[in-house]
């Protein structure tokens, strides 16, 4: 009989361990797929930072030079990843605030097993970090669709084609010149 009793309170444990242990487990997995997120959404806003300065060292040279009509196609190319920055940006922000409701849902979950409102709290704040989830989701898939729309529109303008041939033509003649000159004080 007491050989009863103590494998009924075993798997009373065991059964109460179940539901808590598949409570954490969900937000665990969660919390991966939005770290996962959050690394995109990085390394997409890095290299968008990174084309966004050269840009505008390329624009401001090409002022300080006179080439307007090349400083306009370099100012409306930034102005296309300014607005392509700040939707990624709203996203990360969103990745992080779900991120951040999911941490606190587990602990909120935790603390349910000895404060039963913790637990509804934890279920309201899960829900409302899948929805900000969700919502950073929408944020990258419309700057997918601008950034598709924004290399289009790059092709096309002449301005900004004719730089780069100009541009890299330019490099080539400073540079076909400095080789000219070397040769002539070492020649």
């Amino acid at each position: 009989m007491a050989a009863l009793a103590i494998s009924l309170a075993e798997s009373a444990n065991v059964s109460g361990v179940l539901p808590l242990f598949q409570a954490f487990v969900a937000p665990a997995i969660f919390v991966s797929a939005a770290a996962l997120l959050l690394l995109s959404l990085n390394t997409r806003l890095m290299g968008m930072v990174s084309r966004l300065r050269h840009y505008l060292h390329e624009k401001y040279a090409a002022i300080k030079e006179g080439r307007l009509a090349e400083a306009e196609a370099y100012g409306s190319q930034i102005d296309s990843i300014e607005r392509r920055a700040e939707m990624i940006r709203k996203a990360f922000v969103l990745a992080l605030n779900s991120l951040t409701g999911t941490i606190a849902s587990c602990l909120l979950l935790g603390a349910g097993i000895y404060w039963g409102k913790a637990a509804i709290f934890a279920a309201l704040l899960f829900i409302a970090s899948i929805l900000a989830l969700l919502l950073s989701a929408v944020y990258y898939l419309r700057e997918v669709n601008v950034a598709l729309t924004s290399v289009r529109e790059e092709a096309e303008d002449l301005r900004f084609m004719d730089t780069a041939y100009a541009t890299s033509d330019q490099r080539a003649g400073r540079i076909g010149s400095e080789v000219q000159e070397h040769e002539l004080h070492t020649g």
